[in-house]
């Protein structure tokens, strides 16, 4: 394998090979060298882990600490949203996507029940209802509209505030202060007032939960009395945050992708058996949630490099979702594809808990607007629809749309 790539400075995130295509930069070092080192903007020198096989194994590997205050891991914690900090940052309660076993498995174990397959496979139909009712609000309106606005954003937020029991007419406030949390270039004096407004709102909605619980996730978490109040807070800010965030792009990306593939739109609108395995493909393709962020605790060998203790290991999931060595034309939307075993949930114990349910709104969404909106089109251009490069979850800021007709 060659070892004469550049050794890149910063992360290769600029999407110049199209809107749903990998960085070019980014496909020529996983080609080159799929463990590669890199240097950050501070300095500060580190791995950036792009195979498939090698992103794989690391993400399995529990000596890859995904703790942030042990070192400096550019990030306060895994969910996307931070600037680079220059000092190891505090664990938050809660967060448990920040922390390492067992305290991890402490506060997972309380949540694995409520995203059991059977949990979501019965709520299945109760969110193809709300897709449904939310497809009759936009059958309603007059073309073109934005379908980010009208659709895409809506129902994963009305699904994820049932589920966890925050009003939905409370969501201008997460919805807004969650936007601007996952900015990229914005300042950390806004990007902490934002966490500060949702953190804020979610303490006190918690400890109304712990005083009188209702039916929804979070109520089941507030009568666990081991449980304190802030963990209860970080816990609900990330099934929040993650809740409607991810699947609300991968609906407006995903409708986006299809549109311009219109030949597999035709031939997944006249056979809805091909669903399931288009999703996988579109998550697979798509790959939105990119960059992740490890810590080696030990000297690790991976990929025929060593990283030594102490080093900052950066982990892009879209380049090994990409990678040749396991996809067949990888850059290549193919709904026929069998997509499984792609790492966009992630991978190990890790993997996103809540990935079922995602599958089923996205099933469920995708099917029924095909279905109702057989005449749907981009209003605009495709080259003018603007995307969310400024953000760490990528996705589309809008998605003017169009049609002749509705289905009933």
């Amino acid at each position: 394998m060659s070892r004469t790539v550049p050794i890149p400075q910063g992360l290769p995130m600029e999407r110049d090979a199209g809107p749903f295509a990998p960085p070019r930069d980014i496909s020529r070092l996983r080609e080159a060298r799929p463990v590669s080192p890199m240097v950050f903007p501070d300095g500060h020198e580190g791995w950036i882990v792009t195979g498939y096989d090698a992103v794989r194994r690391l993400m399995a590997d529990t000596r890859f600490s995904s703790r942030q205050d042990i070192g400096i891991l550019h990030v306060p914690y895994e969910t996307p949203g931070m600037p680079a900090p220059t000092e190891p940052s505090p664990q938050i309660p809660g967060v448990f996507i920040a922390m390492d076993p067992p305290d991890h498995t402490r506060l997972r174990r309380r949540l694995t029940g409520a995203f059991t397959v059977k949990r979501m496979k019965q709520l299945e139909e109760h969110i193809s209802d709300i897709a449904e009712r939310q497809l009759d609000e936009l059958a309603r309106l007059a073309p073109p509209v934005d379908l980010v606005k009208e659709f895409a954003l809506p129902v994963p937020s009305l699904v994820i505030c049932a589920l966890l029991g925050v009003p939905y007419a409370d969501r201008e406030t997460f919805q807004v202060n969650s936007a601007k949390f996952l900015e990229k270039d914005v300042s950390l004096e806004q990007k902490m007032a934002a966490y500060t407004g949702l953190t804020t709102y979610l303490s006190e909605l918690v400890t109304r939960k712990r005083a009188a619980p209702g039916e929804d996730i979070l109520s089941d978490l507030a009568r666990q009395d081991d449980l304190t109040i802030e963990e209860l807070t970080g816990a609900a800010f990330l099934l929040l945050l993650a809740g409607h965030e991810t699947t609300a792009n991968m609906l407006a990306l995903g409708t986006f992708a299809l549109l311009e593939h219109p030949e597999q739109l035709a031939e997944l609108r006249a056979n809805p058996d091909l669903m399931p395995g288009a999703v996988e493909e579109l998550l697979r393709y798509l790959s939105i949630a990119d960059i992740f962020y490890r810590y080696a605790t030990e000297d690790i060998e991976l990929g025929g490099e060593i990283i030594n203790k102490g080093s900052t290991v950066v982990v892009s999931l879209l380049a090994a979702n990409h990678d040749p060595q396991r996809f067949d034309s990888p850059d290549t939307l193919d709904i026929h594809r069998t997509a499984r075993g792609h790492l966009s949930f992630g991978h190990g114990i890790h993997q996103c808990l809540g990935q079922q349910l995602a599958r089923i709104e996205m099933r469920a969404g995708f099917e029924r607007l095909l279905r109702r909106f057989p005449t749907l089109k981009l209003a605009i251009p495709a080259a003018e629809v603007k995307l969310k490069t400024d953000m760490n979850i990528y996705g589309v800021h809008a998605l003017p749309v169009t049609w002749t007709e509705t289905a009933r």
